[in-house]
């Protein structure tokens, strides 16, 4: 039986071997990993634990001690595994656990192994206890312990630490970890009852580590920056910084406090958050989290006030008060708002204890909110009650429980009281929106709750909210709480709604211009009478918007306050009878003036009345928004007669109040849009309405017009229709086209903008070779503080050097950056590298790629020179880099061979030099030497210099006395004059030593740092031949350097000392994109072979070749790399540093720290060497900075990193590479910090299964595993709304300091960059007022797009992006209108984290979340600004699939905006001008752009109408049809928006003031000729479909677009379901109407006229059609041709079914695309868009030959019955029945013979009617238009047309249709596959020509493989 289970490989015995097998190539692995340099973390069995086992034990400490003691005893690693083991069979027996079975048996197999390297010596497991305490003492002796915890206790006594202590910090740690784990497993061993000696004494030992050791458990203990817990640790030195220990202390502060019962912490004392803990029941982990939290805002808040001193510092009263108003600041407000008395007396009665309690209180409670941080004015409502409650229980003696978080068990919980109840609710509310899918007014979105305490009836809700409330009730069937103040109905009337302003303007100004046109421009009293009809218009217009206001507000009636609807009524009401009143009265001044009489009684009251209303509407707007008048307006409140009429002016919320600039603010913008306004009405009037009033006059006049077609609406009317045809378009582009004005005027302003903050002065690598002597002062007076550059200085001459001691490390670091990130080689970085300017040289040392080859032209001029010494040496001097060069070489040379030699030889020197030195002094060089000689003397020199650069041995050092000599022998025999020559023969000291031998026989080899330095660039000096103009050759390193450079120039705050700075956070969600791409990734090619490695290789070739002579690998291929781990990882990284990774976001941030550390350090060794008076070599010494233990705290005090993985937890458990790879990165970065929801299962007490949520945060240990920081328990699922938004909500609490920058995932930064932050960080001071009147809450930062190089797409948007993120966004900041459009911005933390946070999370409409944290703070009263002297790397979509889904995001995002509170408010309450940009830079640019569309349509459908009517020639038979100046201006505005130009206006403004005139020219023809206005053209028609289909229906979503390289081929299917409804089916509409056009209109000059006026329509209809096939990647290819015919087939006749998605089969996807239609809204409204598809087949039918002219309406019935006809027959020819078998010869026979019948048909009518083959395709064109009418309104309507059995039918002329576009499409397709060279062109369009060679390689090479498979 054994011998037949082994044979079938079954059995658990089997099993177990199999186990340990893979136990053992995991163990193999992992060490492999270890010696390859890899992370530490995941090693062993250690990373194995289950997470249950985690968090109840420390078995994981157990295993990570015996993992590391496995080499030195592995008996006692075995004795400490069998410990382990013990454990986890105790707490889970059954291994009923996740993952415990697999755990056991692997620590079994381990055990096993140990077992079996004793090689059967017997194991005595009662002698384990005497062995594992023998190794314990011997540890604790080797690792000198005892010495290490003294020099802890001294250190902490002195408080000095060394940068070696900082190095020793991760040993000491380790070794603290090993410790404590044998402690536990002795302790577990002993037990409680010793039986002997030595048991008595380990547990003394135990006892005696627990009380007094504190430092052995400090260490251990999880902390994020500082080490609250664990007071005493040396590890960490922030706790001994005195701001830190004066905080500290602050909350320590419990003498006045109530007493309380409190379990006492070990290591540090009780604090004012223990008694909050014990009153309120907040979490212990939110507790630790906000006491670091307050803890740092105080100790940030100090230093900026000034470091303290003395032994005890205390906080200052000053920055208490600092920090208590900005937490509080919208508390204050918002009990302003309500006139509600704040939680206390006053400000001055509130001591500094208090203040500090008050602060922690609202910090815990915004820690512990979850969701409803979202809602700021809940959270002040929450806080205004507590803090009542805890005023009254610190009045007390003893404190108690706060009654309002007293659970039903008697125990505090403020989660579960407070929060938990409002979660609840909004979760109920969330659950309700059926995914998004149901409309906004059917539920209560986050702005609904937190409106709700935007008054006072909010206080119903009772303390603790009562649950019956209206507020927390739950949606039922018939019984729900309406919304709050606003519902955001879904339709276009909003657009008309929030900036009726605008339209009624625009309106009124066509009105009056065409006014003013019709009376042929005389301005008279008629003219005027007529004119002053915009009064009526006016109020009939606002009146409308009135009516608006009432209908959308329906939904938020129930909730809405008192207030807000009596100002509906009465609004309602005024407009109505004054609209009314108005009306009346023009009618009777027009009565008047046809009157003739002299009578003017109506006209005088007619203008008192609107001249009354115009002042009293301009006093309240100058209250309301000029500055000036604003303190008039907040006095005149407190009349209630000002406030009634202000009140119905504006409607009063608790957010938009006091939305107005300082008076120069406001008068720059109001001059920038009277220039536009002037040139738009301007050319308005001119162009597009003056040439209108003839042909309309014309028109109007013309009777009797002959109509093809039965006319059922024209006559008698005066043909309106025509009118209308002809007029509107134009007015179309006159609604859209100030955009167009306002792109031209922002461009020339931001160009001169630009050019006035100093941008692009250094634009070219020529350009910083010559201004670099100018950097070091610009760098030490902007970048360095003020206290280090303004250093005294001995000399004036030396401020110089001064200047580039400072400049040079941070430049060297620069250089190091670029070198480490492979943008430069290693010959680049020695010629970048600059000297460190601090010894004893007395000229400044630049770097040498600024003095390469120069000694070699100073030679060549000195061998030419027949002068003077003056002459050579102006000659020298005209290059001013060359004069350097001699003079560091002269010096260089002098001091390096004065330090070589000794005695006789430095004697030989210094006589040397003096006579040289004297001989310059009084002008005779020329007599003292031989300049022909020179360049011998240099290759001599160059010898020596060769000789130095090396290493010291015995052999070099008699080459180096060799070489001296030989060079001695030169200059004095050769070199210097004859009469010098003698007196060094002559001088018997020289010639005595030189005789014997002696002569430079020692030499003093150069080990000094500073004179290797020099020997090296001294000989590199003689060495470079080359010109060093092209250094670095990288494009992306010089643009980097550039700019640096160039910003040094440019205006930024000064900077503040590391210590003084203001702190920040970086703040990076991340979901689950790529972190780090794997070696399968790299290596995995696609059907053409192509690997994203060789992709890279290239793209980037001199970065692979740089990156191999960084790993020390000459020319290898990916295979290679296998041998190597180490290079593995480092390939991995090189390449995800190139894509859009986490991993590169990181490594961006990280340089954050990185550059604070280096600033610290730096700082304090300047400050620090002065007074110590240390030598000035040291200042500049950055060796080891990066662990100086000062440094490194500093730096974590100002800078926090968190990334928010979403599911890394999830990640983790499933084991993915994801949280591998997060692992890795924590490891690698100590700073980093990990925040993720927990999700785990619990059973209630019910015993109802449920599942909780934590917010965690982890950090790497000393292990490199991952350690939890803090788990803070969720309401619930934190996700109620939108992903990204809540994602940054949950891990928002994690975060530290004054400021956050919000940094995507496919961001990146640069060291250099990283070293302005602090300067930007002090714009939020406005100290000088630059900002406005208000300090700036959000600090706009220039982006650089890092992916413009990898393809024209690429460069497309790369270019695009660029445009808009610096000269876009500069003007909009200029006009006080710039918002927050997604990262890199600076948030001020405090002000966003108490008003909502940094972005908005409700469902859809919400889902451009970043944009609204711009809207919520300017509406906050806050301060956009925006700064370029610093920028942030950022990535874009370099794929059209992957822009067009980017696109298609942030339409339907804007769609959804339109619908939205804030733009309603923004549009309502910005004043006009102001909000004109807001307009026109947000929703506004998607309106001009749908309008740019629309207007095709308008025009089109026009002239069709008049076509096919007829109108066209009959009015060209009466009259010359005049109204082509009007359409030629309104086309050709169309056309240039269209293709891109105006969009291309500001990037080529950019690329003039950045690039320079020629390279702007050259760029915008390169971007041409890769065919820019296709993809222009083709990104419009993207950006309409989903902005009006998301205003429409809805739908708007986000689009994970991949962010990956587009290296593969877009199958055919593929484009055609995306682009199908967006793009083709729009354009072959377009084409139809051309066609059309075409075929039956008239123009007087013919076809040419025909193609002249439509060729903009036809571009639009090519670029729509064949654009994702040109952009497409080996898109004319014939192999892919034909696979792509194959693929589109297969799937357009694959059946559809359960579970089959679109992208296998076309009837999936046609169910898919009619999802977006819900609503009987929408239905309708398709209908009626539908119904525009008849007026083809009612057209054409009447043009048709065979109807003889006859107009009569049965024609076109008649129509309709051929037209059904055709459809029986279509449902003949398709029908396939299956049940007989006899029965499809017949269907096929009667098919063959309707088929013949058919064509004979059509032949007769040919024959023998007047029926035409052209009329054969006109009835086709018809036919084909109207069944897509009827398809469209069965698919709208598709539930009747099931019920009626006719939807296979409907589905089966659907795909007919799909199969007729994409075969139209196909057709072009393949005539150009035919055509190699049509593929290798597109290929150089698509790709540089590096890649296109690789890509054609590629092929062949695949090719190849073929032949050789087959």
């Amino acid at each position: 039986m054994a011998s037949s289970r082994r044979r079938r490989g079954g059995g658990p015995e089997r099993a177990a071997d199999n186990w340990e097998r893979l136990v053992r190539a995991a163990l193999k692995r992992d060490r492999d990993h270890l010696r390859a340099g890899g992370a530490a973390g995941g090693l062993g069995l250690a990373a194995a634990v289950p997470a249950s086992l985690g968090r109840t034990t420390n078995i994981e400490q157990i295993l990570q001690a015996a993992d590391d003691i496995e080499d030195e005893d592995p008996n006692v690693a075995r004795i400490l595994c069998e410990q382990a083991y013990t454990l986890a069979q105790n707490l889970d027996p059954s291994s009923e656990g996740r993952g415990m079975l697999q755990f056991k048996t692997g620590l079994q197999s381990v055990i096993k192994q140990k077992l079996a390297k004793k090689d059967g010596a017997s194991i005595d497991r009662q002698n384990d206890i005497q062995v594992l305490w023998n190794f314990y003492l011997d540890y604790k002796s080797r690792r000198r312990v005892d010495d290490m915890q003294r020099e802890q206790e001294r250190l902490r006594e002195s408080g000095t630490f060394s940068t070696e202590m900082g190095a020793r910090a991760m040993e000491m740690k380790k070794v603290y970890v090993t410790l404590r784990a044998l402690l536990d497993v002795l302790e577990i061993l002993v037990g409680q009852s010793p039986t002997d000696r030595l048991h008595r004494q380990i547990l003394e030992e135990i006892k005696k580590i627990k009380r007094s050791d504190a430092a052995l458990r400090g260490e251990l203990m999880p902390y994020n920056i500082v080490p609250l817990d664990a007071p005493s640790s040396v590890t960490n030195i922030i706790g001994f910084f005195p701001e830190v220990r004066a905080a500290t202390t602050a909350i320590q502060n419990c003498e006045d406090l109530p007493r309380f019962t409190y379990d006492a912490p070990q290591l540090r004392q009780k604090d004012i958050f223990d008694l909050l803990q014990y009153v309120f029941g907040f979490q212990d982990d939110n507790i630790r989290n906000q006491r670091e939290n307050v803890v740092l805002t105080l100790a940030n808040a100090q230093s900026r006030l000034g470091l303290l001193d003395g032994t005890e510092p205390k906080i200052d009263e000053r920055a208490v008060t600092e920090v208590f108003c900005k937490v509080l600041d919208n508390y204050i407000k918002w009990c302003r708002y309500l006139g509600k008395r704040v939680a206390w007396t006053s400000l001055e009665a509130v001591n500094k204890n208090r203040k500090i309690i008050l602060v922690a209180l609202y910090f815990l409670i915004w820690g512990e909110a979850a969701n409803i941080r979202f809602l700021p004015e809940c959270l002040c409502y929450i806080f205004h009650n507590m803090a009542k409650e805890l005023d009254g229980i610190l009045d007390s003696s003893e404190a108690e429980p706060a009654k309002s978080c007293i659970t039903g068990d008697g125990s505090t919980s403020f989660l579960e009281k407070i929060i938990t109840p409002i979660y609840e609710t909004m979760a109920a509310e969330a659950n309700n929106n059926n995914g998004g899918k149901a409309a906004h007014s059917a539920w209560r979105n986050y702005d609904d709750f937190n409106e709700y305490f935007w008054s006072r009836s909010c206080f119903e809700l009772c303390w603790p909210p009562a649950e019956g409330s209206k507020f927390l009730r739950k949606p039922a069937r018939r019984k729900r709480t309406g919304k709050t103040n606003f519902v955001e109905h879904r339709t276009f009337l909003h657009l008309y709604r929030s900036f009726h302003r605008l339209w009624i303007f625009l309106l009124l100004m066509f009105q009056g211009l065409a006014i003013i046109a019709f009376r042929h421009g005389k301005i008279d009293i008629d003219t005027f009478k007529i004119l002053l009809s915009a009064g009526p218009a006016f109020f009939i217009l606002n009146f409308i918007e009135c009516c608006l206001d009432v209908l959308l507000m329906f939904g938020a009636y129930k909730m809405a306050r008192g207030f807000a609807i009596s100002r509906l009524v009465i609004r309602f009401f005024w407009l109505t009878a004054v609209s009314t009143f108005v009306t009346y009265l023009y009618v009777k001044v027009l009565e008047e003036k046809n009157a003739r009489n002299s009578d003017s009684t109506y006209f005088r009251i007619y203008g008192l009345v609107l001249g009354g209303y115009a002042a009293v509407r301009i006093a309240f707007a100058l209250m309301a928004k000029i500055p000036a008048c604003h303190r008039l307006s907040s006095f005149s409140d407190r009349s209630q007669f000002f406030q009634f009429f202000k009140w119905i002016y504006q409607e009063r919320y608790y957010i938009g109040r006091g939305l107005y600039e300082s008076i120069s603010d406001y008068a720059r913008y109001v001059i920038f849009w009277i220039v536009i306004l002037a040139c738009k009405f301007t050319f308005a009037y001119f162009l597009q309405i003056k040439p209108l009033v003839e042909p309309t006059n014309i028109i109007v006049q013309l009777h009797d017009l002959k109509y093809s077609w039965h006319d059922l609406v024209s006559r008698g009317n005066k043909n309106a229709l025509t009118i209308l045809s002809l007029w509107a378009p134009v007015l179309a582009i006159y609604l859209m086209d100030i955009h167009i004005w306002y792109t031209l005027l922002s461009a020339l302003v931001g160009g001169v903008m630009g050019a006035r903050d100093r941008l692009g002065e250094i634009r070219s690598i020529e350009m910083l070779h010559k201004r670099f002597e100018s950097f070091p002062e610009a760098f030490a007076k902007n970048l360095s503080p003020q206290r280090i550059s303004s250093r005294p200085v001995a000399q004036d001459s030396e401020i110089t050097k001064m200047y580039a001691s400072i400049f040079s490390p941070f430049w060297n670091e620069i250089i190091k950056s670029l070198r480490e990130e492979d943008y430069i080689s290693n010959r680049e970085m020695d010629l970048l590298m600059m000297p460190s300017n601090c010894g004893t040289l007395r000229l400044v040392q630049w770097p040498l790629f600024l003095l390469t080859s120069k000694i070699m032209l100073a030679n060549d001029y000195a061998s030419d020179c027949k002068d003077s010494q003056y002459e050579l040496w102006y000659r020298i001097s005209k290059d001013e880099y060359m004069a350097y060069a001699v003079k560091e070489c002269y010096y260089s040379t002098e001091r390096i061979l004065h330090s070589l030699v000794d005695a006789e030889g430095q004697r030989w020197v210094e006589r040397l030099f003096r006579d040289l030195n004297d001989s310059i002094a009084q002008g005779s060089l020329l007599v003292t030497i031989n300049l022909r000689k020179l360049q011998l003397v240099q290759r001599k020199l160059t010898g020596l210099t060769g000789l130095l650069i090396r290493n010291e041995t015995a052999g070099l050092a008699a080459g180096v006395t060799k070489a001296l000599l030989e060079l001695y022998e030169v200059i004095t025999h050769e070199f210097l004059a004859p009469n010098l020559r003698e007196q060094f023969d002559t001088w018997q000291l020289l010639l005595r030593a030189r005789n014997e031998g002696r002569l430079f026989s020692k030499i003093f080899w150069p080990n000094d740092p500073e004179m290797k330095e020099q020997v090296k660039r001294l000989h590199l000096l003689l060495t470079v031949k080359d010109s060093a103009a092209n250094i670095p050759k990288n494009l992306e390193a010089r643009r980097r350097l550039q700019f640096f450079t160039n910003s040094l120039f440019m205006d930024m705050p000064a900077a503040k000392p590391v210590s003084e700075m203001i702190p920040f956070s970086v703040f990076t969600p991340y979901y689950s994109e790529t972190v780090l791409y794997s070696m399968s990734e790299l290596c995995v090619e696609n059907e053409d072979g192509i690997s994203i490695l060789f992709y890279l290789q290239k793209i980037y070739p001199d970065e692979w070749a740089n990156f191999l002579e960084r790993i020390g690998r000459g020319e290898s291929s990916e295979d290679d790399f296998k041998d190597s781990p180490s290079d593995t990882l480092e390939l991995r990284f090189w390449v995800s540093y190139r894509g859009q990774t986490l991993a590169r976001t990181v490594r961006g941030m990280m340089y954050y720290r990185r550059a604070l550390m280096l600033q610290s350090y730096l700082e304090k060794r300047y400050l620090g060497g002065i007074e110590d008076g240390n030598s000035a070599a040291q200042y500049i010494d950055t060796q080891g900075y990066e662990l100086s233990p000062d440094a490194r705290a500093q730096a974590d005090i100002k800078f926090t990193y968190v990334v928010s993985c979403q599911i890394y937890g999830q990640q983790k458990q499933m084991k993915k590479q994801e949280a591998a790879d997060i692992a890795l990165l924590l490891q690698r970065n100590e700073a980093l910090r990990v925040a993720f929801i927990h999700e785990e299962d619990s059973v209630s007490s019910d015993g109802h299964a449920t599942r909780e949520y934590y917010s965690k945060l982890v950090k790497a240990d000393v292990h490199g595993k991952d350690q939890e920081i803090y788990s803070i328990k969720l309401p619930g699922n934190p996700k109620l709304g939108e992903g990204k938004p809540e994602n940054q909500n949950h891990a928002i609490i994690f975060t530290r300091g004054d400021a956050i920058q919000t940094i995507d995932m496919n961001q990146d930064n640069y060291l250099e960059e990283a070293m302005k932050m602090r300067n930007l960080l002090e714009e939020f001071r406005n100290a000088h007022g630059n900002h406005g009147i208000r300090n700036p809450t959000i600090l706009g930062v220039r982006e650089h797009v890092f992916t413009g190089s990898v393809s024209s797409l690429a460069s497309f948007m790369s270019k695009q992006e660029t445009s808009f993120v610096t000269l876009g966004q500069r003007v909009l900041a200029y006009l006080k209108v710039r918002m927050h459009y997604g990262h890199p911005d600076v948030f001020d933390r405090i002000f966003h984290i108490t008003r909502g946070g940094i972005s908005k999370a409700s469902r859809v409409i919400n889902i451009s979340e970043d944009i609204y944290a711009g809207f919520n703070s300017t509406l906050r009263q806050g301060n956009i600004t925006h700064h370029e002297y610093i920028q942030v790397g950022k990535g874009r979509d370099v794929g059209l699939n992957q822009i067009a889904l980017f696109e298609g995001k942030v339409a339907g995002g804007n769609g959804e905006q339109v619908l939205s509170r804030d733009v309603y408010r923004l549009g309502q309450l910005f004043d006009f001008f102001r909000m004109l940009t807001f307009f026109f830079t947000t929703v506004g640019y998607y309106v001009c752009t749908m309008m740019t569309v629309l207007t095709v349509y308008i025009f089109l459908y026009g002239r069709v109408y008049l076509a096919l009517s007829g109108l066209d020639y009959s009015i060209s038979r009466q009259a010359r049809f005049l109204g082509n100046t009007a359409l030629d201006a309104a086309l050709n505005a169309q056309f240039l928006v269209q293709i891109g130009i105006f969009t291309a206006v500001p990037m080529i403004m950019g690329f003039i003031l950045e690039l320079g005139l020629m390279k702007a020219v050259f760029s915008f023809i390169t971007m041409q000729l890769q065919f820019c206005s296709v993809f222009f053209t083709f990104s419009l028609g993207t950006r309409t479909h989903y902005f009006g289909r998301t205003i429409l229906h809805g739908g708007a979503k986000y689009h994970a677009t991949g962010r990956g390289f587009v290296v593969r081929h877009i199958k055919f299917a593929e484009n055609y379901r995306l682009y199908s409804r967006s793009h083709f089916v729009k354009a072959f509409e377009v084409a139809l109407l051309l066609i059309i056009y075409i075929a039956y209109g008239y123009t007087k000059g013919g076809s040419s006229s025909f193609i002249l006026i439509t060729i903009s329509s036809w571009f639009l209809v090519m670029s729509w059609l064949f654009a994702p096939y040109i952009f497409n990647p080996s898109g004319f290819e014939w192999q892919k041709t034909v696979e792509d015919f194959d693929d589109w087939t297969n799937w357009l006749l694959y059946k559809g079914g359960v579970g089959v998605k679109g992208d296998n089969s076309w009837e999936s996807w046609w169910d898919e695309e009619q999802s977006h239609i819900r609503t009987f809204r929408g239905r309708i409204l398709e209908t009626i868009l539908s119904l525009r598809f008849l007026i083809f087949q009612y057209g054409i039918v009447y043009k048709l030959k065979i109807t003889s002219h006859n107009t009569s309406l049965a024609v076109y019935g008649f129509s309709w019955i051929v037209l059904f006809v055709m459809v029986l027959l279509f449902k003949l020819f398709t029908a396939t029945p299956k049940k007989s078998t006899a029965l499809p010869t017949f269907v096929r026979f009667l098919q063959g013979l309707l088929a013949i019948g058919i064509i004979a048909g059509i032949a007769l009518l040919i024959v023998f009617t007047r029926f035409t083959i052209a009329d054969l395709f006109a009835s086709a064109l018809a036919f084909i238009a109207t069944g897509w009418c009827v398809l469209c309104l069965a698919i709208t309507w598709k539930r009747v047309v099931k019920t009626l059995g006719l939807w296979d039918s409907v589905r089966e002329i659907a795909r007919m249709y799909d199969a007729g576009m994409g075969a139209l499409i196909f057709v072009p397709i393949v005539f150009f596959s035919w055509f190699p060279f049509v593929s290798t062109f597109q290929s150089r369009i698509l790709f540089n020509q590096a890649f296109s060679r690789g890509l054609e390689i590629s092929l062949i090479l695949a090719g190849n493989k073929a032949n050789q498979q087959t």
